[in-house]
């Protein structure tokens, strides 16, 4: 399987691609839809682990300046304090987030969700 469609039925994506929230075909094609507004087989799915990553920033470096970070080294990120973070899913991008204490453990809080289209678009890369 390649990342163009990803588990999507083609005509699926069109149909999202057309402004529809929510596809009226189900997935594979006329499986149809249970009371929560989910495909009635999603149960299948709930399974599956995903990779979520959190990104703060980057930046490029020359080995030989990589080589030269000891402890305590600083490495300046191409962010500003006050920008969102990058919430990535599978190594693609899905929201945007901030940092949040919860007890002694930092969090991430939700704050913007990429658009339906931004998304799609995300699958074709």
């Amino acid at each position: 399987m390649d990342d163009s469609g990803a588990l999507l039925d083609p005509n699926i994506l069109k149909e999202l691609e057309m402004g529809g929230d929510r596809p009226t075909s189900g997935l594979g094609g006329g499986i149809g839809l249970g009371a929560d507004g989910l495909p009635k087989n999603m149960e299948l799915l709930m399974d599956v682990s995903l990779e979520v990553s959190v990104r703060l920033g980057q930046v490029k470096m020359q080995i030989r300046d990589l080589l030269k970070l000891n402890k305590g080294a600083l490495i300046e990120l191409g962010k500003e304090a006050d920008d969102p973070l990058e919430i990535h899913v599978n190594n693609r991008l899905l929201a945007y987030g901030e940092v949040v204490m919860i007890k002694d453990k930092l969090g991430i809080r939700i704050t913007d969700i990429v658009s339906l289209a931004e998304r799609l678009e995300n699958l074709r890369r």
